[in-house]
């Protein structure tokens, strides 16, 4: 019997990291998007038939094979270098500068202050300069660094991380298997936290992690291990552990400052506990502490290209590329103050309505909120996302970073409205089909390791 229900869900996981590495070695790149299209589809198809497969694979089973798919997913990113994003050589080279003991935040790449720093991978000198992760500098040197004009824009947490991994072969290739260590030990933590509970596999076996957490090597996924590990330090009552992960996680991408009221739901319907000033006592003592050393070295010039990216992303009046949904049901100039006073509504609702046992939920609430408002292009934004629906079960939640993807893939307006108009009808109608499911089961159980966590929805129950 056992094997009857196991070698379906392995067989489909092989098939997916089969389709994942063809993915990331198939050809497809910024440059030649065609093959993209249809490697996503297929491994979003081979996926969605894994999850569906492990409901029924035996629960003493379940670890061993979501841990050994996480690895398996996380490897085949490691298959070529970065096919869709150059943000890893910019790693590489703040790790690099860090390593030489100059701050990251004092001179920009194409500074002749820092020549000496050069190599070939990151300014190659032969090639006609002609692939897509390629640019000149304005004196009009090669170099895969993006922005090779401005300073880095990446928080301390980041740079401590980047400067950690610099000794273990100084390359985009370390960044790479970096990414993967990181999202395989947050499968550990998501296994740990939901005490074995196949939710787990929403993050370990994500084609995204392939994509985004270890061949593209973004560093959101250090932000989603922190964020992971401070959620469930906070639900099992380490306050002080919980905030101080939770603080060092917006220290790594600042977007992780989304999950913040998450933990601290409900603290609005009632006297404030000690766990509650714990949190955020420690969240914010942990980003100050991380930020002193490189404001006493670099003072405001810590702040690096954030002003400039806010302005070149359209998070501002009269540039809007952003926003999309909101710009269908109000003027142009008034999307991003429609965008706040959503968000803060939400916020709001979760710091007096949230569950503090569960602060993941309200946590998924705010950020997916956020993602759909903004509407970002970049979909390893998501990877905060998809953290949390492994921790929640709330699987609907995965269209948003599927809209990003799509929008990068494909871009412009009419994309960016499609795409995140559908993730939106994914994430209300998903809940109102599967209603009268939870009705019928009645109340959820406050097990973390039930079938579905708390959170009444049937993601992934299966055998025991």
């Amino acid at each position: 019997m056992a094997t009857r229900t196991l070698l379906p869900c392995t067989l489909t996981l092989a098939a997916l990291v089969a389709a994942l590495a063809m993915t990331v070695t198939g050809g497809g790149t910024l440059a030649d998007r065609g093959p993209l299209y249809g490697w996503y589809a297929v491994d979003a198809g081979l996926f969605a038939l894994a999850l569906a497969l492990l409901r029924r694979v035996p629960g003493r089973q379940v670890v061993p094979l979501v841990l050994a798919g996480s690895v398996a997913v996380a490897a085949a990113g490691l298959l070529a270098p970065p096919r869709t994003s150059d943000d890893a050589y910019r790693y590489v080279w703040d790790g690099r500068v860090q390593a030489a003991g100059i701050s990251p935040y004092a001179h920009a790449p194409d500074d002749p202050a820092l020549v000496r720093l050069r190599d070939a991978g990151l300014f190659p000198a032969t090639d006609g300069c002609s692939g897509w992760d390629e640019r000149r500098t304005a004196a009009g040197d090669c170099t895969r660094i993006n922005r090779p004009a401005v300073r880095t824009i990446y928080p301390p947490v980041a740079q401590a991380w980047f400067l950690a991994v610099h000794p273990f072969g100084g390359g985009v290739r370390g960044a790479q298997t970096a990414g993967a260590l990181l999202a395989v030990a947050t499968t550990g933590v998501l296994l740990v936290t939901g005490r074995g509970s196949r939710r787990a596999a929403l993050w370990g076996w994500c084609p995204g992690i392939t994509v985004w957490a270890v061949n593209d090597a973004h560093v959101d996924t250090l932000g989603a291990l922190l964020m992971t590990a401070g959620l469930g330090c906070a639900a099992g009552r380490r306050a002080g552990a919980g905030g101080v992960l939770l603080g060092a996680s917006v220290a790594t991408k600042l977007l992780p400052a989304l999950a913040l009221p998450g933990a601290l739901s409900g603290v609005l319907s009632r006297r404030p506990t000690r766990n509650d000033l714990v949190v955020l006592g420690a969240a914010l003592g942990a980003f100050a502490v991380a930020y002193l050393p490189y404001v006493a070295v670099s003072g405001p010039a810590v702040l690096g290209y954030l002003p400039g990216y806010l302005r070149e992303e359209g998070y501002e009046q009269g540039h809007l590329d952003r926003f999309g949904l909101l710009r269908l049901a109000v003027p142009d100039g008034w999307a991003p103050w429609a965008a706040g006073l959503v968000l803060a509504a939400v916020v709001l609702w979760v710091m007096r309505r949230g569950d503090p046992r569960r602060p993941w939920r309200g946590a998924l609430l705010v950020t997916g909120t956020a993602l759909l408002l903004v509407a970002p292009a970049y979909p390893w934004y998501g990877l905060l996302v998809v953290a949390m629906v492994a921790l929640d079960g709330a699987w609907e939640w995965l269209a948003v970073p599927a809209a990003g993807q799509v929008l990068y893939l494909v871009g412009g307006e009419v994309a960016q409205q499609a795409a995140y108009g559908a993730a939106l009808a994914c994430v209300l109608l998903v809940p109102l089909l599967h209603g009268p499911v939870r009705s019928r089961r009645g109340p959820a159980a406050p097990t973390s390791g039930s079938g579905t966590a708390g959170t009444g929805r049937p993601v992934l129950r299966g055998r025991r």
